[in-house]
């Protein structure tokens, strides 16, 4: 299975984001991974629909909007009519409100044509959203706590990735994405990738690459 990398956004210098954008697509990136932050669910804020508008016409490639808000169902219509492929919301925001939440979230993702995904955090065992894997395109699998970049990669998820990738083929849906969000660098890449993951979030490895390029091309081994 082909490994994708999806560069963090959050890690870029926003006053030239254009920029920034530009030169992940020059420089091998797969996708635009866009972490949105709304100061409840997390702590920091990042940005909102409108950023997803004006980076769009920048890129073909794919973007990949992390969801880390409370309510998401709330915000769907705005990041789906702004641009976005993919669209991931947060078990643990979801499970919050009711039990229906989460799959309620999904379908809604889905009427609007754009793919989606369910979040776990490293502390939420995979298990909590199998329900949801027949109708998931991607399973975003947290290996730091949501809120802060450069945080170090939390081991434990390994396992969770193999299961998710197993339970992924028990569904008929062997090829499924498994992306990994925290702490991935090019030292522990070849582990991540040989546990399942196939989709890679990389916010500092990328941005403070030395040769951007090169370190993608590493990370996707």
């Amino acid at each position: 299975m082909q490994t994708k990398i999806a560069p963090s956004i959050l890690s870029a210098d926003f006053s030239v984001m254009g920029e920034a954008i530009r030169k992940l697509e020059q420089n091998g990136a797969d996708l635009i991974h866009c972490d949105v932050m709304d100061g409840s669910f997390v702590e920091p804020i990042t940005f909102g629909g409108q950023m997803i508008k004006n980076i769009r016409p920048l890129t073909k490639l794919p973007l990949d909007c992390h969801l880390m808000i409370e309510h998401p169902k709330t915000q769907v219509k705005f990041f789906a009519e702004a641009g976005a492929d993919i669209i991931t919301v947060h078990y643990g925001a979801c499970a919050k409100i009711s039990e229906t939440y989460l799959e309620e979230t999904l379908r809604l993702i889905k009427s609007h044509g754009v793919k989606c995904g369910a979040v776990v955090n490293p502390d939420v065992p995979v298990e909590k959203i199998f329900n949801v894997f027949p109708m998931c395109d991607m399973v975003l699998l947290m290996s730091v706590f949501p809120g802060y970049g450069g945080q170090k990669f939390i081991p434990e998820v390994l396992e969770k990735i193999k299961k998710a990738r197993e339970y992924a083929a028990f569904v008929g849906k062997p090829d499924m994405d498994i992306e990994i969000d925290g702490g991935v660098t090019e030292e522990n890449a070849d582990i991540i990738r040989k546990a399942g993951a196939n989709v890679l979030v990389a916010g500092s490895a990328v941005f403070r690459a030395a040769d951007m390029a090169k370190t993608m091309a590493n990370l996707k081994g």
